[in-house]
């Protein structure tokens, strides 16, 4: 058969990396597969790659009989003893088969078997390598653009970006260096597809853990994180040392350690934040950097109404909203910020609902901001153990109270009612009047 054997084991496992064993074990179901080919699929054929000779030999299994043997899986007695003397009726007896007989065609069905073979124990290889490596970072090359998608050199392997996956704004040249996150491998019938990221949260966790030891360590943990991809993120940590500051640790020494990420992420804002199991000190530093004055928490709802000074109301809410949306991400708490003077009106609005009390004011409307009753809506919908909490609230009082609280909320609604349409035809006027 006019197949070099020995340099196709060689040649393969060079150019694959694919292991000996598994290339000899190809090639001899190949060789069986060719002789069953030229022989017949019912004939009891073995193949065994020669080390010495560089060759596979095939042998093929007969049962030995007395008499003339019925079709070609059986050998008479007599045929028998000239291959082995010792043989008995019912033995099977292997005789080697001579590869030449095959011809071309034989040899160019082994090679297919074997091209295919290989090239799915390549793709069981590659699958199990970066099966192993989901939730790592690699390293690649892009190579090329495909609809959008980034297709990354791995080295041993393909993989590819998504436009999805991809953080907005950010382009990559062909031939350009890129780290990704490896999100995903799928099983496809053209190889495995492996599935980058670098838009997703665990590519900012985990690039924080290559650039601190402490998170890589355990000794610092990230408890928690969120992203807008390409714009800003906030991570929070908590250390295990009480001897090791949590954030110091992540910024690094003059901020190293974090504008490391912030370079990665090509200029990503990062906020790091400490943890804390008071869900009230956790949300002020996550809405970091606005200074909050004040906190109302509803714990049954998870939510909160976070009070900051007028001149810090933008920063807490953030360029479209951003910053307070990150601090819901993080804390997964819902989280209403009002300014000073809001919350101050709301609390003139609560005391002239309490007047329908005598000797109520200031402090039984601060009693009702600590309890969440941020409006004369919420008042006026309040139960009566809340309301017959504050000292010098009967049961009567607080009815009271609701009504008036009722009146006032239908009051405000109407007044801005009529300021929002007066607005609008002062638009109107002003718009026609341009014209």
């Amino acid at each position: 058969m006019d197949l070099d054997l020995s340099r196709i084991i060689d040649q393969v496992g060079k150019d694959k990396g694919i292991d000996r064993a598994i290339i000899v074990d190809t090639l001899e179901k190949a060789m069986v597969s060719a002789a069953r080919r030229k022989l017949g699929a019912e004939r009891e054929i073995e193949a065994k790659f020669n080390m010495e000779s560089g060759e596979v030999e095939l042998f093929e299994f007969k049962t030995v009989v007395e008499g003339e043997p019925s079709d070609d899986t059986e050998i008479s007695l007599e045929d028998a003893l000239e291959h082995d003397p010792e043989c008995e009726p019912d033995d099977q007896i292997g005789m080697k088969i001579d590869t030449k007989e095959f011809g071309r065609i034989a040899a160019q069905t082994a090679k297919q078997v074997i091209v295919q073979e290989v090239r799915g124990a390549e793709r069981q290889m590659v699958y199990d390598e970066y099966h192993d490596r989901k939730g790592e970072i690699v390293h690649g090359i892009v190579r090329r653009v495909e609809k959008g998608s980034l297709i990354v050199d791995l080295g041993r392997a393909e993989a590819i970006l998504t436009r999805k996956e991809q953080v907005p704004r950010e382009m990559f040249r062909i031939n350009e260096r890129i780290r990704a996150y490896v999100l995903d491998v799928l099983r496809e019938s053209k190889g495995p597809q492996i599935i980058l990221s670098r838009a997703c949260t665990e590519f900012l966790t985990k690039l924080f853990e290559q650039e601190v030891p402490e998170i890589y360590e355990g000794i610092v943990r990230i408890e928690a994180a969120a992203r807008e991809p390409g714009a800003r993120s906030k991570i929070a940590v908590v250390s295990r040392d009480s001897d090791v500051d949590p954030v110091g640790a992540c910024v690094g020494m003059r901020g190293s350690r974090v504008q490391a990420v912030v370079q990665e992420l090509r200029g990503e804002k990062i906020d790091i934040v400490p943890y804390a199991e008071d869900s009230v000190r956790y949300v002020c530093s996550a809405l970091a950097p606005a200074q909050v004055v004040r906190v109302m928490v509803d714990d049954e709802s998870r939510s909160m109404d976070v009070i900051v000074p007028d001149d810090q109301l933008s920063l807490a809410i953030g360029k479209k909203g951003q910053n307070v949306r990150l601090a819901v991400q993080l804390t997964r708490y819902k989280i209403d910020i009002k300014s000073e003077s809001y919350m101050r009106e709301v609390q003139e609005e609560l005391e002239e609902a309490l007047s329908a009390v005598e000797g109520a004011g200031e402090y039984e409307a601060r009693l009702l901001l600590d309890h969440g009753v941020a409006s004369l809506q919420e008042l006026a919908e309040a139960e009566d153990e809340l309301l017959t909490a504050i000292p010098g609230v009967s049961p009567e009082g607080a009815a009271e109270v609701r009504e008036r609280a009722g009146r006032l909320a239908i009051e405000k609604a109407e007044r801005e009612a009529e300021e929002a349409r007066l607005a609008a035809e002062a638009e109107a006027a002003s718009s026609e009047g341009g014209e």
